[in-house]
């Protein structure tokens, strides 16, 4: 194998290694493997333009393995969006990559591999927020079931994962020997006070509300099938009606069979089962020629009470950007509704009377930690219904768990989430999933909802701290590159 062979190689493995860190496999040690391998490629470009295709490589191999669950949306209904597939997944990693690509060039360019170390997070924050942004698979993510996720509190998942190139970064920019050393006490000065967060966890109190869950476990496949859809809503009716009542009910996202506008009987036959205990239930409704993906709130005399629509939608998914010229090359949206969602207002609190606030996230929204903020206020908790039945069943619905628990973890709130097919789950404010449905179950849990923790560092300064100590590193970084040109 000659040189440029064997560096294309570890390109591909060092995207390997930080798709394995990820869910489902989470082996949490090669995220610094990966950014190790990753920085050691980049010294070794000998120019500019091969560590751009460095970088690249690497980002191209690590998004096509850790999305590859992204071709199960088009494999729903093969005939009409097979096609679409491998494109997906082509168009999806190689264009993600090429956030990654643009650091390395940089850093090559300017002949300062050390300010990769703020270009790489930087470049990861401008992936999660371009064009709508796709946070999805941030490094940090693979320390969700770790004491080090507890910094997130702090510092949110871009500073977290900044922290471990760093760390990463020891032995490879500096010394090997002593990097290696001040890398593990790093890890320990990291991992000690989310151990220590963790061990003074609070108790959920003994008069907190009971929420159910519920899951019904529908196949997309299934899910609108005129011969399924009775089965699935049975599913639901009967975890409704099932005693003792908790105080209130959850139903995922899109779990109502009709239109929310013509479906007076149906609200009627749910709160009948509910018997009293009022059912937030996630479905489809329209406004003139605008439909929109809704958590609508069902009172106990099943009169339909406040109404939230989802705001952060999904490209291609529920809508089609550029929408005329796509639509012509065959191009179309991925849901059943003709034409696409429209978006709705924006964050908001439901109010659920005794039990508090939530604020709502529907599938997607999820993933986007600068938009767990109402203008209305802190919520007592996160409410994430779902759809994951989108997702397949090998790595997707593992990752989205794995957002889910670092919201919580962000904001410092207790998150419940109820999905199509799994995985249902309540969360602490620590991120911990305290009980859960697993994917392919039927069913419901009831949950005492989690104590709240005082607000965080994180839920009340965003991203800024962190973006401004990237930069500064970066100015750093470049000081004996600016030196010596004067």
């Amino acid at each position: 194998m000659n040189a440029r062979r064997r560096h294309f190689a570890l390109c591909i493995l060092a995207g390997l290694f930080f798709a394995a860190a990820q869910a489902p496999l989470g082996i949490w040690p090669l995220v610094f493997a990966g950014f190790a391998l990753s920085l050691w490629l980049l010294k070794s470009a000998a120019s500019a333009k091969r560590a751009a295709w460095t970088g690249w490589s690497i980002g191209a191999s690590y998004f096509a393995a850790s999305l590859i669950w992204i071709i199960e949306p088009f494999l729903v209904d093969v005939a009409t969006h097979g096609w679409m597939a491998p494109f997906a997944l082509a168009g999806m990693a190689g264009g993600l990559a090429l956030f990654w690509a643009l650091p390395f060039w940089i850093a090559a360019r300017l002949g300062r591999p050390a300010s990769i170390l703020a270009l790489w997070p930087l470049a990861e924050y401008a992936r999660s927020t371009v064009l709508t942004g796709f946070p999805w698979g941030l490094q940090a993510y693979a320390f969700a079931d770790t004491p080090f996720a507890q910094f997130a509190a702090h510092i949110g998942p871009h500073g977290l994962g900044a922290f471990a190139l760093i760390i990463a970064a020891l032995p490879v920019l500096w010394d090997r020997r002593k990097g290696i050393a001040f890398g593990l006490l790093a890890l320990i000065a990291l991992g000690a006070p989310g151990t220590l967060r963790l061990g003074n966890a609070p108790e959920t109190a003994n008069d907190a509300p009971i929420i159910r869950l519920t899951q019904p476990n529908a196949p997309q496949h299934q899910k609108w099938d005129r011969d399924y859809m009775p089965i699935f809503f049975k599913r639901q009716i009967a975890a409704t009606e099932a005693k003792p009542k908790p105080d209130l009910i959850v139903w995922p996202e899109t779990s109502l069979p009709n239109w929310l506008n013509d479906a007076e009987r149906t609200l009627l036959h749910i709160a009948d089962a509910a018997a009293g205990v009022p059912v937030l239930i996630g479905a489809q409704r329209y406004e003139g020629l605008n439909a929109f993906n809704s958590l609508a709130l069902l009172r106990a005399d099943g009169q339909v009470g406040q109404v939230y629509d989802k705001h952060h939608l999904v490209p291609f998914g529920e809508y089609l950007p550029l929408g005329t010229v796509l639509s012509r090359l065959g191009m179309s949206t991925l849901t059943e509704t003709f034409g696409g969602f429209a978006a709705g207002q924006g964050p908001e609190l439901i109010d659920l009377g005794p039990i508090g606030t939530a604020l709502p996230l529907i599938c997607y929204e999820a993933v986007f930690p600068d938009q767990m903020q109402s203008p209305e206020g802190r919520p007592a908790f996160l409410l994430h219904v779902t759809n994951d039945a989108w997702f397949g069943t090998w790595s997707g619905p593992y990752q989205h768990l794995v957002q889910a628990q670092f919201r919580a973890i962000e904001q410092g709130l207790p998150l419940l989430r109820s999905a199509n097919t799994g995985i249902t789950a309540a969360i602490d404010a620590h991120g911990r999933v305290l009980d859960s449905l697993a994917l392919g179950v039927s069913g419901y849990i009831d949950t005492a909802l989690p104590s709240p923790l005082a607000p965080t560092l994180y839920s009340r300064t965003g991203d800024i701290p962190v973006l401004l100590a990237l930069l500064f590193l970066f100015a750093v970084t470049l000081m004996p590159y600016v030196s010596r040109k004067d």
